[in-house]
Parts: C-alpha cells; sequence; structure tokens
C-alpha cells in the first residue's frame, strides 16, 4: 500500500506539478516538513538507537510512522470543502483547515447513498411498461441478469477497495491503479461520459414528467390534433427546450451551490422510498379491496382515454338512444345510420378493470412477452375481434399505439440504468470511519435490497395489473396518468410528484459527481489535453469541468428520448463495470504481494463471470453502440500511450507483462530461432565521454533504421571505475543513454556496467547482456577514430578484441565506418543506391541489412545492387544466372553484377605499402610533404634499409638478378612496428608518372625496374614485374631482401584489399551505402596494427561503409 499511496502523491514529480496544486493524498510515508526534519533530531536521542543513527535522515522511527497513520485523513477535495469555503468566505479564511476525523458509518455512508442512486427514473417511467412487453419471465431474466452483473461487480469492488485506502474518485481511481494508467485512463473518461449521459437522463425523465403527467398543458409545441410523426416529434421537442432549460438551471445551482444539492440529497431519497412503499401499499390494497380503474377497449384494442367520454358507442337517455364521442370518433355522423369504421362497425365496446387486484390470477396472463412493432395495436390477449386485414385503418389516433419497435435487447438497454449507481459508496470513501468495513457491507447489502425490490415488483406488476395497461408506456389509456402510479396508495401524486424530485435530485448529483471525476482524471495528468479541466475556483470546485459536463449532457437532451438515451449511458457503465472486474481477477491470479483485501470473499472465477456478464449485456443492449464505445475507449487508451504521461502505480498489467515475459523467455530457451524468425538482436556499444554523454549518437539513429521498431536493442556502454566509487556516473551514464534512445525512437534497453577497465566493460556487456532467451545476436560499433594517434592505441586494440570476442562467440559484427556521416532518422534519400559486396557467403548477414534498411523511411527509396566477384576459375555468366536464381527465390529485388578479378601479380607499389606499414606509417601520418619530398622520403626509406642490410649482411632469399650490394630491411620488433597512415597520406609518397600493368590506378614504386620474387608460399601469386628504366630496375633489385623479409601473408592480404578497394571505389564510389565482408582479425595479437591498416584499405575513398561479419549461422532462407 505504500507504493499505491506515494506514487499517487508524487506522480507527477511532486505534488504540486498537475492541476490547480492540490496534492491527491497526504501520505504519512513521506516525511517532508520541516516539523518532520526537527522531530528527527529528537527521535534518536539517547543510547538505546545508536545503532541506526546513519540512517536516520531516510527511514523513520516506527513510532513516529505510526502516529502519522494514525492521524492519516483522506477527505476528498469537493463538496465537503466547497461548503467550508462558502461557509468562511465572510471571515478570514484559516491559513490551514482543521482535519475533520470522518464520521458516516455504513447506514448513511453507503447503504443510503447507494439506494439513492441505483433507485430513479426508469422504475417509475419505464419498469412498467418493461413487464408487459417482456412479460414476467422475460422481465424476470433481464433484472436478475442485469443485478446478478451488479452483485459480482460490488464483490471485485469490495475486494480492491478493502485493499488499502481508496481516496475520492471511486472507480477510477480503482481501475486506473489496479490496470495502470491508460486503462485508467480510457475506463474513466466512459465512466464520466456514463455518468454525464446519466444526468442527461434523469433530466429527461423529470422533463417526461412534467409534460406528460403533471402539466401537460405547459407544452409548448401542442400534441393535441396531431399524429404519428408529427406528435412524436412535437413530444421531443419540447423535450429539447425544457430539458436545456432545466440543465441550465441545473448546472447553476451546481455551480454556486453544491451545498444545497448535499442537504436536499437526503430529501430526495425520501421521496423515493416513499414512492416505493406506497407502490407496495397499493398491491396489499388490490389484495383486499381492487380499485375501480376501467379501461375500454373495441374489439380487443385499447381506446386512447381522451377520444371518449363514456366507454359505449350508444347510451340511452330518457329511453332515447344516443350516439357517443366515441361514436363521433369512428362515424362521419352523429346519426345512428351513420356510415362508420368496418372495424367499429364489427366489433363491441367493452370496460374492463385496469388492476384487477393480485388475486385476480392476471399473472398467467402477462407472463410471457408480447413484442410489438412501431405503430402497431396495443391488443388484449385472448379476447376475439373481427379484423379485415384489407381494410384501412382510420382514426389510429383513437387507438393507444407502440410508439416504438420493441426487442428483448432493447429492453435489456433500456434497464440496464437503473442498476447503476453501486459506486456511490467507493466515492465517499474519504467521509467513512471505516471505509474498509462499510464499503462491502453497505453496497452489497444496497444491491440486495433494490435487487429483491425490482424483482418484487416484476412479479407483482405482473400479478395486478391488466396487460394492455402495462403496455401503455404513456398511461393514454388511464387518462393520461402514470401507469404505476395507478397502483399505488394512497394517490397517484405520491408516485407522480415523488419520481420528480428523486430525478431532479440524481440530475443534480451526476452533475455534481462527472465534473469531479473529470477534474481527478485531468489532475492525474495522463490525458494532456484534459489538464485545463484539472483547474477550478479557489476552492478547488471543477468550474471549467462543470462546463464540459454541461454541454455533452445537452447532446443527450438535444437526443430527447429516454428509450434513445438509456442504452448509451449503459455502455459506458457496463465497460466500466467490466474492468472492475477484470481488475480484480487479475489481482487474484498474479496474487502480488500487495493484494491482500480484506474483504474474504471474493474469487477470480466470479470476476470472470461479471465481467463477461458486462461484455454480453454491452452487445445485447446494442452492438453498434458497445462497438462505438470501445471504440472510444481504444482510442484513448493509445491516446495515453503514446502521448500521455509516464506512470507507474504498481498496476496489474505491469503483473500481466511480467508474466508474460516470464513465460516467453521460458519458451525461447527451448531451442534457438528458426531461419525465418531471425532478425537482428542488436547490442549497440557505445562510449561516453567526461561528462557521460554519448560519443557516436548517430549508431542509435542506424540502430533505429535497421529495427523498425522490432526485435530486440540493446543500448550499452562501460563506465570506468569501481561499483561504490563510480556508481553515480553510471546512473548519469544510464540517463543520458535512455535519452538518447528517446530521442532518436530506439525502442529497447540500457546497459551500463562499470569496470576497472574498458576493455574489460565491454567484454562483460557482450557476454551478459540480454536475459535467458532473448539475448542479443549482433553487435554493432563504431570504428575506431584515430586509431594510428598514440593516444588511442588502446581505442583501436579494444575494436580488436572486440571482433574476436564476437567471432568466438558466433555473433554478428555490425562496424560502420565514418558513423558521423550517416543519415538521421530525419533525413530522406529520395535517390541512390546501396551496393552489397559479397564476396564471402556470411549466413546471408549482407542479404538481409539491405532489406531491413529499406524498410525505414530513410532508406526506402534507395534500390539495391549485388556485386561479387569472380575468380580466374569462374564462370561469371553462370554465376550471374546462379546469383539471380538465388535472389529471385529470396523475394529480394536488386540488380546484380559480376566483378572479373585477374589473378595478377603483386605489385611494387603493394611491396612497398606493406613496407611502410610495418616502418614509417605513424612519421608519415604526420609529415605534411610537397610533390618534391615524396621522392625524397622514399629515398630515404631505401637508404636506411640498405645500410641496415650490409651492416647486419643477411643472405638473399632470391638467386636470379643477385648483386653484390645485397641489402635487407632493417627489422624492427613487432610491437615497436608502427601502423600504417591512412589512405591519402599513403598516397604522398607515391609518384603519379607511371602506373603497373596490376594497378592501372595506382602510382608505381619511386625506383623503376623489372624483377622476380617468388616464394614457396606464395607460388605465382608472389611475382611482381617492374617496367621502368634499368638504373632504377637495379635499384629495385637491390631492395628485394627487403622485401622478402616481410611477411608474405601481410603482402598478400595488402594486395587484396588494394584490388578489392580499387574495384569497390570504381563501381560504388557514388552509392549511399556500401555493405561488404569484414575479413576476420589476426590469430595472434602481434598483427593488430596490420589488420586495421588492412580494412583502412579496404575502405579508402568510400564515404559510407557498413562492415558486415556474419555471426556462423544462416539467417536468411528461400522457405516460405
Amino acid at each position: 500500500m505504500l507504493n499505491n499511496m506515494t506514487d499517487c502523491e508524487e506522480g507527477e514529480g511532486g505534488p504540486n506539478s498537475q492541476g490547480d496544486g492540490n496534492p491527491k493524498e497526504s501520505s504519512p510515508f513521506i516525511n517532508s516538513s520541516a516539523a518532520g526534519d526537527t522531530d528527527k533530531s529528537q527521535q534518536y536521542d539517547g543510547k538505546n538507537m545508536a545503532l541506526f543513527e546513519e540512517e536516520m535522515d531516510t527511514s523513520p522511527m516506527v513510532s513516529s510512522l505510526l502516529s502519522s497513520l494514525a492521524n492519516y485523513s483522506n477527505l476528498p477535495t469537493g463538496s465537503k470543502e466547497h461548503e467550508e469555503a462558502e461557509n468562511n468566505e465572510e471571515g478570514a479564511r484559516p491559513s490551514k483547515k482543521p482535519v475533520k476525523a470522518p464520521q458516516l458509518g455504513t447506514l448513511m455512508g453507503v447503504y443510503l447513498p447507494c439506494i439513492q442512486n441505483i433507485f430513479g427514473v426508469i422504475l417509475f417511467l419505464r419498469m412498467t411498461w418493461m413487464v408487459g412487453i417482456g412479460g414476467v419471465l422475460g422481465s424476470f431474466v433481464i433484472v436478475f441478469m442485469c443485478c446478478s452483473t451488479t452483485m459480482l461487480t460490488a464483490i471485485s469492488m469490495s475486494a480492491i477497495a478493502t485493499n488499502g485506502v481508496v481516496p475520492a474518485g471511486g472507480s477510477y481511481y480503482m481501475i486506473s491503479r489496479s490496470l495502470g494508467p491508460e486503462f485508467g485512463g480510457a475506463v474513466g473518461i466512459c465512466f464520466y461520459l456514463g455518468t454525464t449521459f446519466a444526468g442527461a437522463m434523469y433530466i429527461l425523465g423529470c422533463i417526461e414528467i412534467l409534460l406528460i403527467y403533471i402539466v401537460p398543458q405547459a407544452a409548448i409545441f401542442k400534441i393535441e390534433g396531431l399524429e404519428g410523426q408529427e406528435a412524436e416529434a412535437a413530444l421531443l421537442n419540447n423535450m429539447r427546450v425544457y430539458g436545456t432549460i432545466v440543465l441550465s438551471f441545473m448546472a447553476l445551482v451546481v455551480f454556486v451551490g453544491v451545498k444545497y444539492v448535499n442537504k436536499l440529497a437526503l430529501v430526495f431519497l425520501a421521496c423515493v422510498i416513499l414512492s416505493i412503499v406506497a407502490v407496495y401499499g397499493g398491491v396489499i390494497k388490490t389484495a383486499i379491496d381492487p380499485p375501480v380503474f376501467p379501461v375500454c377497449l373495441l374489439g380487443n384494442r385499447t381506446l386512447a382515454s381522451k377520444g371518449y367520454d363514456v366507454c359505449a358507442k350508444v347510451i340511452e337517455i330518457d329511453n332515447e338512444t344516443v350516439t357517443t364521442k366515441l361514436w363521433m370518433s369512428f362515424c362521419d355522423s352523429e346519426n345512428l345510420n351513420a356510415t362508420c369504421d368496418e372495424y367499429f362497425t364489427n366489433n363491441n365496446v367493452k370496460e374492463i378493470q385496469g388492476i384487477p387486484g393480485v388475486t385476480s390470477g392476471i399473472l398467467a396472463e402477462n407472463l410471457f412477452g408480447n413484442y410489438l412493432e412501431k405503430g402497431m395495436f396495443l391488443e388484449k390477449r385472448g379476447l376475439a375481434s373481427e379484423a379485415d386485414p384489407d381494410s384501412p385503418t382510420t382514426g389510429s389516433n383513437r387507438y393507444v399505439l407502440a410508439d416504438i419497435t420493441s426487442f428483448f435487447t432493447l429492453l435489456v438497454g433500456i434497464y440496464f440504468p437503473s442498476v447503476t449507481g453501486i459506486m456511490a459508496g467507493s466515492n465517499r470513501s474519504g467521509d467513512l470511519r471505516d471505509a474498509q468495513k462499510s464499503i462491502p457491507i453497505g453496497t452489497i447489502a444496497a444491491i440486495t435490497t433494490t435487487s429483491i425490490v425490482y424483482m418484487s415488483c416484476v412479479v407483482l406488476f405482473g400479478a395486478c395489473i391488466e396487460g394492455v395497461v402495462l403496455r401503455d408506456k404513456f398511461g393514454e389509456g388511464v387518462n393520461g396518468n402514470l401507469v404505476i402510479g395507478t397502483l399505488a396508495w394512497p394517490s397517484p401524486w405520491v408516485i407522480v410528484l415523488g419520481s420528480f424530485f428523486s430525478t431532479c435530485g440524481a440530475g443534480l448529483q451526476s452533475l455534481t459527481g462527472a465534473p469531479r471525476l473529470l477534474q481527478a482524471i485531468a489532475r492525474d495528468g495522463i490525458i494532456p489535453f484534459l489538464r485545463v479541466f484539472g483547474h477550478g475556483k479557489a476552492n478547488g470546485e471543477p468550474t471549467w469541468a462543470l462546463l464540459l459536463t454541461a454541454s455533452i449532457c445537452e447532446i443527450g437532451i438535444i437526443i430527447a428520448s429516454l428509450d434513445a438515451v438509456a442504452p448509451i449511458l449503459s455502455m459506458f457503465f457496463l465497460m466500466c463495470y467490466m474492468f472492475v472486474n477484470l481488475a480484480c481477477a487479475l489481482q487474484t491470479l498474479l496474487r502480488t504481494p500487495n493484494w491482500r483485501p480484506r474483504f474474504k470473499f471474493y474469487h477470480w472465477a466470479l470476476s470472470f463471470l461479471g465481467m463477461s456478464l458486462c461484455l454480453s449485456l454491452m452487445f445485447i443492449c446494442s452492438w453498434y453502440y458497445a462497438i462505438v464505445a470501445m471504440g472510444i475507449a481504444t482510442c484513448i487508451y493509445k491516446y495515453i500511450e503514446f502521448c500521455g504521461a509516464e506512470k507507474e502505480w504498481g498496476d496489474g498489467i505491469r503483473g500481466i507483462s511480467l508474466s508474460a515475459a516470464r513465460f516467453a523467455l521460458m519458451r525461447l530457451e527451448e531451442g534457438p530461432p528458426h531461419t525465418k524468425n531471425w532478425r537482428p538482436q542488436i547490442l549497440v556499444l557505445v562510449s561516453v565521454d567526461a561528462e557521460q554523454n554519448v560519443e557516436q549518437p548517430r549508431l542509435l539513429s542506424l540502430a533505429n533504421q535497421l529495427k523498425a521498431g522490432k526485435g530486440l536493442t540493446i543500448v550499452g556502454t562501460s563506465v570506468q571505475g569501481t561499483f561504490l566509487d563510480n556508481y553515480t556516473e553510471a546512473q548519469i551514464a544510464d540517463q543520458s543513454l535512455r535519452k538518447l534512445m528517446e530521442t532518436e525512437k530506439v525502442k529497447g534497453f540500457s546497459q551500463v556496467v562499470i569496470s576497472s577497465n574498458l576493455r574489460d566493460g565491454t567484454s562483460h556487456l557482450i557476454q551478459v547482456g540480454g536475459l535467458g532467451g532473448l539475448k542479443h545476436n549482433t553487435v554493432l560499433v563504431s570504428w575506431p577514430r584515430n586509431w594510428k594517434q598514440p593516444e588511442y592505441h588502446q581505442q583501436f586494440k579494444n575494436f580488436i578484441e572486440v571482433v574476436r570476442e564476437t567471432t568466438v562467440a558466433s555473433l554478428a559484427l555490425l562496424v560502420p565506418k565514418n558513423i558521423s556521416s550517416y543519415p538521421s532518422n530525419g533525413e530522406r534519400f529520395t535517390e541512390g543506391y546501396i551496393d552489397v559486396w559479397w564476396i564471402v557467403h556470411d549466413g546471408g548477414m549482407l542479404m538481409l541489412l539491405p532489406f531491413l534498411l529499406r524498410q525505414h523511411k530513410v532508406w526506402r527509396k534507395c534500390k539495391m545492387r549485388i556485386f561479387t566477384v569472380a575468380q580466374m576459375d569462374d564462370n561469371s555468366i553462370q554465376m550471374k544466372k546462379d546469383l539471380i536464381t538465388f535472389l529471385y527465390h529470396l523475394r529480394i529485388d536488386a540488380a546484380v553484377e559480376v566483378v572479373e578479378m585477374l589473378d595478377n601479380d603483386i605489385s611494387a607499389y603493394t611491396y612497398e605499402k606493406t613496407l611502410v606499414m610495418e616502418q614509417r606509417s605513424q612519421i608519415l601520418k604526420q609529415m605534411h610533404l610537397t610533390k618534391n619530398e615524396k621522392e625524397r622520403e622514399i629515398q630515404s626509406i631505401t637508404d636506411s634499409s640498405r645500410g641496415s642490410i650490409r651492416r647486419k649482411n643477411p643472405s638473399a632469399l632470391c638467386s636470379h638478378h643477385s648483386n653484390d650490394e645485397g641489402a635487407s630491411v632493417a627489422e624492427q620488433p613487432e610491437d615497436e612496428s608502427v601502423a600504417v597512415s591512412n589512405p591519402k597520406q599513403v598516397q604522398l609518397i607515391h609518384s603519379k608518372n607511371a602506373s603497373t600493368p596490376t594497378s592501372p590506378t595506382s602510382p608505381t614504386a619511386p625506383a623503376g625496374g623489372t624483377a622476380t620474387c617468388t616464394d614457396n608460399k606464395g607460388g605465382d601469386k608472389g611475382k611482381t614485374h617492374f617496367a621502368a628504366n634499368p638504373e632504377a630496375g637495379k635499384d629495385l633489385f637491390n631492395m628485394k631482401p627487403e622485401w622478402e623479409n616481410l611477411s608474405q601473408v601481410d603482402v598478400r592480404r595488402m594486395h587484396t584489399a588494394m584490388r578489392l578497394n580499387e574495384v569497390i571505389t570504381k563501381k560504388s564510389k557514388e552509392a549511399k551505402l556500401v555493405l561488404l565482408n569484414m575479413p576476420g582479425p589476426p590469430k595472434n595479437r602481434v598483427g593488430n596494427e596490420n589488420y586495421m591498416e588492412f580494412l583502412e584499405v579496404l575502405t579508402e575513398g568510400l564515404n559510407r561503409v557498413l562492415l558486415v561479419r556474419g555471426g556462423g549461422r544462416e539467417v536468411i532462407t528461400i522457405y516460405s
């Protein structure tokens, strides 16, 4: 419960961050007052608590905690404070209101408010009609189903309400804290709309009672003389005009004097109870002395009482037969020989008792339903009549007709609002002496009471009242009386006036409660556009919320039909009740440690049954209203999910997520994913600067473009130091990662490790990133910048270790070079190519990555080209055909080209570059040489090499074309060899006036000649031919021992890198992105610098390069 209470108060970062600054709760668990700080110094005085002195700033003493709990108060911000504010307006307001202990018990705090809210307009205006249309059995099923739904909901609500303190806000608070802000906001809005439309329904009921049963002559649009659609339209227009007037008056009353609404609540409740007692009194009276209440029938059709004065065709006056008003209604004159309506002529007029009494046996006749189409006559069952179906009906306005087409589901939708209102007790939890005891007892007792009343009324109405009277919705056949009023004792006016005042009171209560509910939602801050409605007057009254409530209520008034408005609010209430049941069921099944309700008589099966009933009733009432209500809730849910404030309320949805995640992770452990399901689960390795900011933010942009929100992304970094000393820096780095991930819209997780050195930290991330089966299979790391500088020496060593570790772990590796030139998520390429250089098979990574990139809007308009390299022995034409077929089966659209690479000899330039790589790369990198200095620099290298060879006098390795001046390269220790310069600077040492046969675009060696050097390992590939002047050839010939001392493996690798770079640069110079296979790292660590130089040469002259190294498994398949 501690989490619930503190989260509510500090959900937006503090109590004053939303709305008008009123905190939701005053939790005793938060000790932030100055007084509390001064008390702390005294709490630990003495020697008894010396052991806990270090914790005095964070942990309160038990005694102070219990004291705070005992004095805890949670009065709702609402009508009570408004009353106090109004009473204090004349005098000076106290600086702080004294906290009054809540005094309401179960009866006054829960039971009676629930009774008042449940009993309402439907009982008085539609209950008898429902029994007449649906029959006693059908109506009993409807009542039982609806009451069962509310009873099951009340059980679930009692469990939630007794699981700790429930502040004002009732069902919204319970749902939002149990199911999370998304569900809470969506259902809260639905509950608000339901309460608002309930206000409209009560106002419409109030106007219906006023205009039809109390003062019909007050109608602005006269109904007399109108038939059919015209009469209906006039009635609806009257409802709209008077409804708008009454709504405006009620809203004004709520705005200026809420205290009067609260004080009149008991009066309205007394009216309801008195009316129900009058009904039961009338039933008892019918058993003793049935009232004389005649209804006139023509044949078996009910006649409207306004169309006759005497229930007879003719009467005897002074031995003379005189026609009646009824005769004039159906005949063209008052003469006995007048032409009359055929049905009138063929059938007799009969008078029956409208209320035969409970002992009359009429119950058997009313047992089954009698559903009517709109405009049909109300006919008495079992009574014969002669009617010609082909003859036209005349004088239909003299009969009582069905005003709407009725069916079972319509009755459910109209009746259900009469069982709502069960949340009244939980809404007043702040006023209760013992809420956890009163809410379950009071609510369940109220539902039991109202259910008994409703069920008994169904049976008693069917047993006492004639069927045609029951089906007479507006009492047209009983002199315009309220049908339930005809049964009441001692007078129908008891029911009429009682129902009028109760509907007025219920409307006022709705207009009082709905704005406060909206204000509570707005102050929670979960729906941004509603925040304005969290503000109000100085005393907290929700002025703006009241204005919106009145506007929405006016929509119901414009609809004007009580029968049309009732299903609308049924939808919203049913949805609210459904989620209350869902919340209880989830909490029970998840068995969260905090789920400890005091109310023990609940079970998840009951909650699921209640939820199923609610869902069923929604579609039974009106499937299209149900879809609209669900659509509204879904839109609000998605809006909160994408735009709403982040909240953590310890809700059940989080518990479901945890359980589902655990289940899914256990399933993933069963085996590796199938090739069809493989997707890159990326671990992005980033570095942070001294301020813990990410140094390569574009890495996350690339990760987002590769993932498009799918799969797993982990962004990891390491902080150097110890956990105890550098935990704060790690937290800052984690926040920095999260912020950048949010900016770049990368959906995933951040992970920061603290290690004594960055190398180990990166290794730990690769090893332990992810959980169970949800682990990364791909590592994304940036190419190390400035790796040739001595101060970055460790950086590239770390990089190569990452390459080795991913190889050992069978992880794919992606290395973007020049990451700063990669596009951000906001950029768009309108054209261009993504070029894939498929040199060795890596499991299909090179094919899959461009396809994934092109799913993102940045790369969507780029076309894909695939290049592959053919050797001397390959059939390039057949290779191209096979590759096209392969891509066709992979369903990948790409242009295909096969590049032939002839098996040429290694050039002098390659040897020279390898030599430079091993000796002078760092020096040459820092030198800015002119054209003439290039040749001198090369000559100095040659001379120094010769001198070292003479001093060491090694034997020559090549036998033919030998010279007395044998020379050898001065060997340096491996760890002292310097890394090669970058590609642009390498070119500084070569002349451009000659070219070699193998590398026409590359400069030749500075000293020309013809030489051939072959070693046993190299075979023909070790041959080098030079064509230049003889003197230069003699110099190069003398350098042959130096070349022989070079690693032939390095020479061949340099040759491959240069040849490939030459071809790639020629074909893909203008490509937006080049993807190519990344060679494997050297097996021993002495060749690290050379490996970096090979990669540098391979990618020289290309803007965006993505080096790809497969993880050793197939990631793409041709099968479905």
